[in-house]
C-alpha cells in the first residue's frame, strides 16, 4: 500500500506543512484500509492535521483532532502517575490547565518539569478525547516555555464554571451555570445499587440552543414551560454532546417571572435554523442540528441489513460478535455524506427515516432482496437514486477519529428555490456569502 499513497502523502505533506510525515502516512493508510474512498480519507487527514497548526488557540477552541497549535495558560494542578502504555512502564503527568477562556484537562508525556501555577506557552500541542471529554496533550515533540507569573492573571475556576449560554457549554466543562427553560421532561425509574430511583430526564433551552439534562435530585413545582437558573450542574458527555447533570451539589431556583430573559417557551421550543457543514465541523458535538445539502455519496452498509435481536447490532452472515449464531431480524438503514458546498458529515438514517428518503417500504426493499437473491441491490439501487438529490436531516451531532456523524431524528426533501440556491452559491463563492 506504501507505493500507492506516497504521493498522496507528499500532497498531504506540502499542503499541511507538517513535517510528522509518517504520522500522515499511517493515518493515511488506516482510513484506506477501512475502506474510506481515498479523496474522503484526504479530506479527514487534512481536517485532522491542518489544525491551525501556526496559529494561537484558548482553551475554549479545542477540538478533538486539533494538533500543532500554540496555547499559553496556566497550570493549575499536576500531579504523576504511572500507567501501562503497551505493556512499557511509563510516568505521565496530568491535570487542569486555564485561561481566561475555560479549564480543561491535560496529559503531558515527558517530564517538563511543571508546577501548579507555572505559565507557559506550548507549541506544537495537540487534542485527543479521554473519557468522553476534550483534552489537551503535549510532550518532548512539543516546545514549553515559562512565561512570569503576572503575564497571566489568577484563574477564577467558579467564574468560568457559569453563568453560560447553553451554545457555550462544551466537552470541556466539569460544572455549568445558567437560566434556561424547560422544554421536555419526563420521569424514569433506574436501579442504582440495588435500589430503585426515580429521575428527571428532559431538554432545556434558551435563545442560543437545546441540551439534554437529567436530574438526580426532585425538582420541586418545576415542569414544562418552567423557568429555572440552575448553578454548579455537572457536565456529562456523550458522543460529544454535553449533558447537563443535577445532583446534591446543584442549586436549582424557579424564577416566577423571567420578563427581562431574550427568550420565551415558545421561541426556545422552536425549530433550529439549518448550520452550515463548516460550523458543525468545528464543534466535538451538537444537540438538535440542521443541515441541508446533497447526497455525495452513499455507503456501503447502506440497505436491507441483519440484526441481533438480543443486542441489535449489526451480524454478517447470521452471526452476532456479541452473541454468536442467532435468529436475525431484518432492518433497512442508510449511510450517506452529504455536503453543502461549505463540508461534508456522515448521515445516518434508521428504517423509518430511510423508506422516506428512499421512497420504498421496508416491505419493497425485503422483495427486491428476494427477488434478485442478493441484498445489494438495495444498496446499489439508493446509490442510483439517491446521489446527487438535495435533502435535509435534523438530529446529534457527534465527532470519532473518522469525522463528523449525524444520527438523523428526521428528514426531508426541502422546498428550495433553485435560482436563489445558485445564486446563494455564488456569494460564498465570492466571499460575500454567510460566515
Amino acid at each position: 500500500m506504501e507505493d500507492k499513497t506516497a504521493l498522496h502523502v507528499e500532497e498531504l505533506s506540502r499542503a499541511l506543512g507538517n513535517e510528522y510525515k509518517e504520522e500522515i502516512r499511517a493515518e493515511l493508510e488506516k482510513l484506506l484500509s477501512f475502506k474510506v474512498p481515498l479523496e474522503e480519507a484526504k479530506k479527514t487527514v487534512i481536517n485532522k492535521f491542518m489544525l491551525k497548526s501556526s496559529s494561537v488557540v484558548h482553551v475554549k477552541d479545542l477540538v478533538s483532532g486539533m494538533s500543532g497549535f500554540e496555547i499559553t495558560g496556566r497550570i493549575i494542578n499536576i500531579e504523576e502517575k504511572n500507567v501501562v502504555v503497551k505493556d512499557e512502564h511509563r510516568t505521565i503527568f496530568s491535570g487542569s490547565f486555564g485561561d481566561i477562556t475555560g479549564i480543561c484537562s491535560f496529559t503531558c508525556w515527558d517530564d517538563m518539569s511543571l508546577k501548579a501555577g507555572n505559565v507557559v506557552k506550548i507549541k506544537n500541542a495537540y487534542v485527543r478525547m479521554w473519557n468522553n471529554r476534550t483534552e489537551l496533550y503535549f510532550g518532548k515533540r512539543s516546545v514549553i516555555e515559562k512565561l512570569p507569573d503576572d503575564y497571566l492573571g489568577d484563574i477564577d475556576t467558579s467564574s468560568l464554571s457559569g453563568p453560560k449560554k447553553l451554545r457555550d457549554i462544551s466537552s470541556i466543562d466539569a460544572l455549568a451555570s445558567s437560566v434556561v427553560v424547560i422544554i421536555e421532561m419526563y420521569h424514569r425509574d433506574v436501579s442504582l445499587k440495588g435500589k430503585v430511583q426515580t429521575i428527571v430526564e428532559g431538554v432545556m433551552a434558551d435563545e442560543t440552543g437545546k441540551l439534554p439534562f437529567t436530574s438526580w435530585i426532585p425538582l420541586e413545582n418545576i415542569d414544562i414551560g418552567s423557568f429555572i437558573r440552575f448553578e454548579s450542574a455537572a457536565v456529562r458527555v456523550f458522543r460529544g454532546v454535553p449533558s447537563i447533570n443535577f445532583n446534591e451539589s446543584t442549586n436549582v431556583e424557579l424564577i416566577e417571572y423571567p420578563t427581562e430573559l431574550p427568550f420565551t417557551l415558545e421561541s426556545a421550543s422552536k425549530m433550529p435554523e439549518p448550520s452550515l457543514i463548516a460550523n458543525i465541523l468545528e464543534k466535538n458535538g451538537i444537540f438538535d442540528v440542521i443541515v441541508i445539502g446533497d447526497i455525495i455519496s452513499v455507503r456501503p452498509g447502506s440497505g436491507v441489513i441483519e440484526r441481533c435481536p438480543i443486542c441489535n447490532r449489526v451480524t454478517q452472515k447470521s452471526n452476532c460478535r456479541a452473541h454468536g449464531q442467532v435468529d436475525c431480524v431484518s432492518d433497512m438503514r442508510m449511510k450517506l455524506i452529504l455536503d453543502d458546498g461549505t463540508g461534508s458529515v456522515h448521515v445516518m438514517l434508521n428504517s423509518e427515516l430511510s423508506e422516506i428518503i428512499y421512497g420504498k417500504s421496508m416491505y419493497e426493499a425485503e422483495k427486491m432482496v428476494l427477488d434478485s437473491i442478493s441484498r445489494d441491490v438495495v444498496f446499489e439501487d439508493m446509490r442510483h437514486k439517491l446521489t446527487g438529490k438535495y435533502i435535509a436531516v435534523r438530529g446529534n451531532s457527534s465527532r470519532n477519529e473518522f469525522g463528523v456523524t449525524i444520527v438523523a431524528k428526521s428528514a426531508w426533501y426541502p422546498d428550495y428555490d433553485l435560482k436563489e440556491k445558485v445564486g446563494s452559491l455564488i456569494k460564498r463563492i465570492d466571499g460575500k456569502g454567510d460566515e
